[in-house]
């Protein structure tokens, strides 16, 4: 298996931005709302939070209310919603640039039906 760490940071948040920015529109429009971070590897409390053996288990994660359960009194201070892209995970499992901008598009795509309130099972993929 092919690891793919000369894919640098920068040009992996390159690729990142390609992958939002291949978005159809409705799902463009939930992005202006929504931070999207770059980070390495999931934390350990993320991995014990959702009962993940491993890193390699999760390439994104959606932190933040869904629509379906956000109403237009917000709670004071709440941080916006954000979607974090694990790189690690993703390079170690895509083996081309092309693949890692697919797979953050399908991460990216499944991260915003969780903000839209949909389960993993009502998932377009």
């Amino acid at each position: 298996m092919a690891t793919h760490d000369h894919i640098s940071s920068a040009a992996f948040a390159d690729l990142v931005q390609q992958a939002i920015a291949d978005l159809p529109l409705p799902y463009a429009k939930l992005m202006e709302s929504i931070a999207v971070v770059v980070e390495e590897e999931p934390s350990k409390e993320v991995l014990e939070d959702l009962e993940l053996e491993s890193e390699d288990d999760l390439l994104g994660l959606y932190q933040g209310q869904s629509l379906a359960a956000d109403s237009f009194f917000r709670p004071g201070g709440e941080p916006p919603p954000q979607i974090s892209i694990y790189r690690g995970p993703i390079l170690r499992l895509c083996e081309s640039p092309e693949e890692v901008v697919q797979e953050v598009y399908d991460t990216v795509v499944h991260e915003l039906g969780h903000h839209v309130g949909l389960d993993d099972d009502e998932m377009p993929y």
